[in-house]
């Protein structure tokens, strides 16, 4: 098995950035999910509500975050000094996250481009935000629940050729928005390396958990147009314990620098 793929969303629900390699830090790559737009109760906005977000460019620089849109001039954001106040990743999640606001020209900015009153913040502390609250070793950036996402090319091959079956069209793997994306396994494979180890290149993982899919997925990360596959297609043949299971979260165990190309190998299982 190989590392095929690498992205990372430097804002929470924007479109990827794809890597020839990328440092894997305890809380996830480096630059992904450090910032996030939250609406006025500091509750965040993703693309479940808001499908604008596919045409959010992002770009992380020394200190300070590039971002782009179409028909708007490119901003620059220094990262904030300061300025703390609590955000939440859900409306249902109780506990808050202590971030920094980006400022009121990024919150203009992204206000007039999503149509909507919103405010840009940044996670200067990833220690602050535990992985799916399972632990407090555990550390995560803005993402959902864990600090990486896997996805296996081979899995995704099936789940097209169901696809097809039905008169649908395929999807691309860029439909799951994963950060680690492996070539050469076997279809699903990634369900027998639930509670074992991956090493990456250098790097090592837990493999905590399957990951249950969202109405993301039956969102054209090119085009924002919304469908109804493949959550479809899940429910029918990836229905387990009551999830529309895709994809294998991960949680870095020992960091490292990894490549496309890098070997992937099942250390335990």
């Amino acid at each position: 098995m190989r590392l095929g793929s690498i992205f990372t969303y430097p804002v929470k629900g924007c479109h990827r950035v794809t890597h020839d390699g990328a440092r894997v830090e305890p809380w996830g790559l480096a630059g992904d999910r450090r910032w996030m737009i939250v609406d006025p109760d500091g509750v965040g906005v993703t693309q479940r509500e808001t499908t604008a977000l596919v045409f959010l460019d992002a770009a992380v620089q020394p200190g300070a975050l590039r971002l782009a849109a179409p028909g708007r001039e490119e901003i620059t954001i220094q990262e904030p000094p300061a300025y703390e106040l609590g955000v939440k990743i859900f409306k249902s999640r109780r506990a808050t996250v202590p971030a920094r606001s980006a400022g009121p020209s990024a919150d203009e900015w992204l206000s007039d481009f999503l149509d909507r009153p919103v405010r840009l913040v940044f996670l200067h502390d990833p220690t602050a935000h535990t992985a799916g609250g399972s632990s407090s070793v555990d550390k995560v950036s803005f993402a959902d629940a864990y600090p990486l996402l896997l996805a296996n090319v081979a899995s995704l091959d099936a789940l097209n050729d169901w696809l097809l079956e039905s008169g649908d069209e395929r999807v691309p793997i860029t439909r799951f928005r994963p950060n680690v994306v492996v070539e050469g396994a076997r279809p699903w494979a990634e369900d027998d390396w639930v509670g074992g180890r991956l090493r990456i290149g250098d790097a090592i993982f837990r493999a905590i958990s399957l990951c249950d899919r969202c109405v993301v997925t039956t969102i054209d990360q090119e085009t924002a147009e919304k469908g109804k596959q493949p959550l479809r297609a899940l429910g029918q043949h990836r229905n387990i314990d009551q999830g529309l299971m895709f994809g294998l979260n991960l949680v870095p165990e020992h960091p490292a620098l990894i490549t496309v190309g890098d070997e992937v190998e099942v250390l335990d299982r």
